[in-house]
């Protein structure tokens, strides 16, 4: 079966982004013509590839199958005709980055900062994490993921970006704000923020080999809990959120107190909008990892972005 390559490029960008609309204007294609794409893909293999749900394009289960083949396909393709150097001044190449809310907030700013400077045409696509990056890292829809990963499959690299403190933080004028010193009884004495997803990275270990292994949560709670059980104390909490940022508004907006990665706590208390509080027992810091693929830094873009990131 002769497959017309172009076709595989509208399966690709559709699997990404679910909408003809969207694919037509990255594609730079009107819709008519991305349809008329997919009509002849579904003939050609003998599948609906998409069918229309309440969210956009849902791809079907051989959709689902084919695509990071695709896109690996495609990107090999790509990497092979595409010129031995890499000149950032000139590229307008699209680097996509996994990472959470923590990383958004601390490492995005000055590193679009910076790649804006050095590469005025290149675009950087953050998206979220979720179970399927080792997935979207192999197949190329990712280049890198910024989280906190303890272990990964022998293929992925993992460096440690930095080393991040956890801390306690209460909203400006919080009862707790204007002691000297907090310990466990006064940390218990209020109600607490949870934090319901795992730490940047993926789920905890599930036995799987393909899968990365992270930390639990930010909330570090091994050994507040341990604290807590020695102390004879438990805690109370008020509300759970998805993510640190989120913690980090209903702490600014309530009396919860919520404990976070110190870097971005900074970011709310130099603007005088919320008090730190070191834990008043032994908290272990974290670390923070950036993973791809090893093969990958062979590519001239991948080794600059790879070097922008740790810069």
């Amino acid at each position: 079966m002769s497959l017309d390559l172009n076709l595989l490029r509208v399966l690709d960008v559709l699997l990404e982004e679910r909408s003809v609309t969207r694919a037509g204007a990255r594609l730079g294609l009107t819709q008519s013509a991305v349809s008329h794409a997919l009509s002849r893909l579904r003939y050609m293999l003998g599948d609906e590839l998409f069918v229309r749900g309440p969210s956009g394009m849902q791809p079907t289960p051989r959709a689902v199958e084919m695509g990071p083949q695709v896109h690996a396909a495609l990107n090999q393709l790509q990497a092979a005709i595409a010129p031995s150097d890499f000149d950032p001044t000139t590229s307008e190449r699209r680097f996509a980055l996994a990472a959470g809310a923590y990383a958004c907030a601390v490492l995005a700013p000055p590193l679009v900062g910076r790649m804006t400077a050095a590469a005025p045409l290149a675009e950087l696509v953050i998206g979220e994490l979720s179970s399927d990056v080792p997935e979207r890292i192999d197949a190329r829809r990712a280049d890198f993921m910024v989280g906190s990963v303890l272990t990964a499959p022998d293929r992925f690299a993992r460096e440690t970006l930095m080393t991040e403190d956890l801390t306690w933080v209460v909203r400006a004028g919080h009862p707790l704000a204007s002691r000297k010193s907090v310990d466990l009884n006064a940390l218990v004495s209020v109600p607490h923020i949870a934090i319901s997803r795992t730490l940047p990275g993926l789920a905890e270990d599930s036995g799987d080999r393909r899968a990365f292994v992270s930390h639990a949560s930010w909330e570090d709670a091994g050994a507040f809990d341990t604290a807590l059980s020695a102390a004879g104390l438990q805690r109370r909490v008020g509300v759970t959120v998805p993510d640190t940022y989120s913690a980090l508004a209903v702490a600014i907006r309530t009396d919860m107190a919520a404990m976070l990665p110190r870097r971005l706590a900074l970011i709310s208390a130099e603007a005088g909008r919320t008090v730190l509080i070191d834990p008043p027992y032994d908290s272990p810091p974290v670390d923070v990892t950036l993973i791809y693929l090893k093969e990958r830094l062979a590519e001239p873009a991948i080794a600059w972005m790879h070097g922008l990131i740790r810069s």
